[in-house]
Order: C-alpha cells, then sequence, then structure tokens
C-alpha cells in the first residue's frame, strides 16, 4: 500500500472535483463564458467580477488548474535561479481562490506564513475551503483587500501577483508594482501569454528593475528586453489536464490543453539566471535542432537579444539536449554537478 502523500496538482484537481455538485451543467457553464469575457476584457475594474459562490465554484474548476501550472513553471524557473533559496513566507496578491498558493507549495513544500488577499469574499471563502485539503495551507490567511492604489503591505519573502494587471488600469497596475517592490524581497508577476499580457509584464519588470530589482527569470539578464513592442511578444506554455467542464465551454475533447502565459521573477537575492532561454518551441531536423534564444546582449548595445543557435549532431550531448529541450528551458542545460555544456 502506498501511503505517500498526493501531489498538489493531483490534490488540487481531487478538491476541485466536487465543487461543482449540484450546480447544474448549464448555470456552471454560463457564469464560466460570463467571467471569461469579463477577465479577458479590455475593461480595468476595482470592483468584484466573482458575485456568489455559483461562480466562484465554476470559474475556479475552469481556471484555477491553469493559473496553477503556469505559477508553477515560474516559480519552478526561479527556483532554478536561486538554488537553496527556499521562501520564508507568501503573499499571494489578488489570490482569489489561491491557486499561487498551491504552487508554491508544489515548487518548495512545507508550511509557511501563507496570507491571500482579493477583493472578493466568495473567492476567498472557497480559497479557504480548498485549502483545508493541502496540509501546508491549512493555517494560510484569507483577507479581503481592495487591490490597487492605496494598497498597504505587510513584509514578505515571496509576493505572487497572477492574471490580476489585466484588471486595473495604468495608474492600479503601477501602484500595485510599486507596493510589491515594497513589501518583497522576491516578487513573481504572471499574465496571459497575450501581447497585452506581455505588455504589462513589461511594465511590471521595468518597476521592478528600476526599483532595484535583479531578474531571476525567465530573462537571462536585467536589461532592457529585446523584443521591439509590437513585432512580437514573449511567452512560454504549461500542459493542462482538462476537466469535462473545461471540454463543455469549449467544445473541445482533448484531455489537455496548453496555457499560454508570459511573467517576470524579480529579486534582491544574488540570483544565477540562466545563461540564456529558449523562447519558441525548438525546431527539430533532420541531424539539427534549432533553438531560439533570449540571450545577454554586449554592454554597448544596452540589452539581450534574441538569436538562432543551430545545434547539430557534431555536438553530440549538446544535441541530444536540444532534442529533448522545450520551450521556456533555460539553455544549455545544467548537469547534476551545476556545470554546463558549452554550446
Amino acid at each position: 500500500m502506498n501511503d505517500a502523500p498526493a501531489a498538489p496538482a493531483d490534490t488540487l484537481r481531487s478538491a476541485l472535483a466536487g465543487l461543482l455538485d449540484g450546480l447544474p451543467a448549464r448555470q456552471a457553464t454560463g457564469a464560466v463564458e460570463r467571467l471569461i469575457a469579463n477577465y479577458r476584457g479590455e475593461t480595468p475594474t476595482d470592483a468584484p467580477i466573482l458575485r456568489d459562490r455559483a461562480d466562484v465554484a465554476a470559474y475556479a474548476a475552469y481556471r484555477m488548474p491553469a493559473t496553477f501550472e503556469a505559477v508553477r513553471a515560474a516559480l519552478g524557473a526561479l527556483a532554478d535561479a536561486l538554488p537553496g533559496w527556499s521562501p520564508a513566507s507568501q503573499l499571494d496578491l489578488g489570490g482569489g481562490t489561491g491557486a499561487a498558493t498551491w504552487a508554491v507549495s508544489a515548487v518548495w513544500p512545507g508550511v509557511r506564513p501563507v496570507t491571500v488577499l482579493d477583493w472578493a469574499e466568495p473567492a476567498l471563502a472557497l480559497g479557504r475551503e480548498l485549502a483545508a485539503a493541502h496540509p501546508d495551507l491549512r493555517g494560510a490567511r484569507w483577507q479581503r483587500a481592495r487591490i490597487g492604489a492605496g494598497l498597504a503591505l505587510d513584509d514578505t519573502d515571496l509576493l505572487t501577483v497572477s492574471y490580476v494587471l489585466n484588471e486595473l488600469d495604468p495608474a492600479g497596475r503601477a501602484a500595485l508594482v510599486d507596493a510589491a517592490a515594497g513589501a518583497a524581497r522576491t516578487v513573481v508577476v504572471v499574465e496571459a501569454g497575450t501581447p497585452a499580457g506581455y505588455a504589462r509584464i513589461i511594465e511590471a519588470r521595468d518597476r521592478l528593475v528600476a526599483a532595484g530589482f535583479r531578474i531571476a527569470a525567465p530573462c537571462p539578464h536585467s536589461a532592457a528586453c529585446p523584443i521591439v513592442p509590437g513585432t512580437d511578444w514573449c511567452h512560454f506554455s504549461a500542459r493542462v489536464s482538462r476537466s469535462s467542464l473545461h471540454r463543455q465551454v469549449k467544445g473541445g475533447s482533448l484531455a489537455y490543453e496548453d496555457e499560454k502565459f508570459s511573467y517576470v521573477a524579480a529579486t534582491r537575492l544574488p540570483a544565477a539566471p540562466a545563461p540564456a532561454r529558449v523562447v519558441r518551441r525548438p525546431q527539430i531536423r533532420k541531424g539539427q535542432v534549432l533553438l531560439d534564444l533570449c540571450e545577454p546582449g554586449t554592454e554597448a548595445a544596452g540589452g539581450g537579444r534574441i538569436a538562432r543557435t543551430t545545434v547539430t549532431r557534431r555536438h553530440g550531448p549538446l544535441y541530444r539536449a536540444a532534442r529533448d529541450a522545450e520551450w521556456g528551458d533555460a539553455w544549455p542545460p545544467e548537469h547534476e554537478d551545476g556545470t554546463r555544456e558549452e554550446s
């Protein structure tokens, strides 16, 4: 008999599975469709979007797994840049039902002080209910707060902000990031992997760097982003298991979907960012792999650069690593002893 504790992702899926019991399918689908329209719309809001338990249950079942996987991927890159570090405390800003708290516990297991701030009381109530299923999160505080200008935050080791900036106007976004920079030693911001989401991440990135933070991930540098706005955007992908509600709302049949997201992880701690980052899906050709990499640029250039690297069979172990490389990976890969292949 296997008495090992379930993985956080499995525990979360199990906890979410019972949320829609007793809620008519048509009501759940209608709530999700309306809430998606609000969350993905361009109209900023400083009022709760999630109105009642039905709204929260439907939206949590639909969106929480994707948020969890995206934030977990971002935190995994942060952990790689801060080997041996684990957050002593977490503040989840605008955290809703707490997907980012589950993601932190997946990357750094253990009990720590956790506070979730959100303006929607139904989301906080459901987040508290879900957290009862996770031994690391049962002591978390769920506190109602208006997210935006005038926000006062307690000091914390790690502050997470996921899928929140799109709900704020430019002044509100600036105020939130400045408050985060003043309260935390490490900040992780995640947004939708769209051109607009990437633009919000760059705004946050620039403000964090100006406040004295260094970029830990995904960028291999803290200089200006080499991507020209309007020509491309930096984003990544996380695989998400689809629930029956996912398939019902989207009219799809696949058991999974890919969540596209943009993010920045910034810290005041000594960090070791990746030497380079794979920023598009690797292209595998006969005898070669094409990698598009974000790399540190020259001092004269004043920023990073996007460059294509071709890895061929003659590169030996590096070629095998390139064939296994995925979008978002650090490059070159790190060995167990902390060394890297020469690219």
